[in-house]
């Protein structure tokens, strides 16, 4: 299963991302966690230690050099559009509790030349990871959805938009939406998160007749203190573990039934 996570900034993408990581792999599923979100921070949340440590591709110079032939930065360069990459996740995720984890880094924006050495190996790797890889691939990505093309977007079991119950967060998940239907990506689905009554619920269906929603994560102030002091999020409140874990089941109900789990 391939699963993509996108949202505004701030509304609880990576928290979902680091929960739904651990609740598969405790169910016996090979993960891999990709941090394709600018503001790098699904280690921490998943427990890793030393997660500022972890030096993202997009910033690796010497391999994107290597792979596809231009220096970043280099203007007016020519480099390979389709760079070796199926050997790069072993030799640089990072594993914790049955979880991989990579961090890829930020996709450069803009038309400038130099800027395309990162983006073509940033791309080239999503791709393999998305296509080619057979464990179950969590991908916490930033508003957008640049690490994602025509070409990825067929591989995308489904993409999950997160949402608060607040009106810029609406704006960004109606615009993810339109970006996904222009690429093509039909699975979407959203989670509102930050749920306080049984009206924040009514107010995001409302609000995204368009979207079906898979589940509401509540809001606990345990969350916040556990984001703010750089801790897993793992253990910080039972209640969102266990809504996360029901949003899981309905994932996995959702799958044609040839999707067979990996015992680890």
């Amino acid at each position: 299963m391939k699963i993509a996570i996108s949202g505004k900034g701030g509304v609880g993408k990576t928290l979902l991302a680091s929960l739904l990581a651990h609740t598969f792999a405790q169910s016996g599923y090979t993960v891999l966690a990709i941090d394709a979100d600018p503001d790098a921070n699904l280690a921490a949340a998943l427990g890793f230690p030393h997660p500022e440590k972890i030096v993202p591709i997009s910033e690796m110079k010497d391999l994107i050099a290597e792979r596809t032939g231009a220096q970043p930065g280099q203007a007016g360069a020519y480099f390979k559009l389709n760079p070796k990459v199926d050997d790069l996740p072993e030799k640089y995720w990072q594993a914790l509790d049955g979880i991989k984890l990579m961090v890829m880094g930020r996709a450069k924006k803009g038309g400038s030349g130099c800027y395309c050495p990162e983006n073509t190996l940033l791309k080239a790797l999503v791709s393999h990871l998305l296509l080619a890889r057979n464990e179950v691939v969590i991908m916490d990505m930033e508003a957008g959805i640049e690490h994602l093309g025509r070409a990825t977007a067929g591989a995308v079991d489904k993409l999950i938009v997160v949402v608060e119950p607040g009106r810029r967060s609406l704006e960004t998940a109606q615009t993810i939406n339109k970006l996904a239907q222009d690429i093509g990506l039909k699975n979407l689905g959203a989670v509102g998160n930050k749920i306080r009554n049984q009206k924040d619920q009514e107010f995001l269906r409302s609000s995204l007749p368009q979207l079906e929603f898979l589940g509401f994560i509540p809001y606990d102030q345990a969350i916040v203190d556990a984001e703010l002091a750089n801790l897993s999020l793992l253990e910080a409140s039972p209640q969102v573990t266990n809504e996360v874990r029901n949003i899981y089941q309905k994932l996995l109900s959702q799958q044609p039934s040839h999707h067979q789990k990996i015992n680890i």
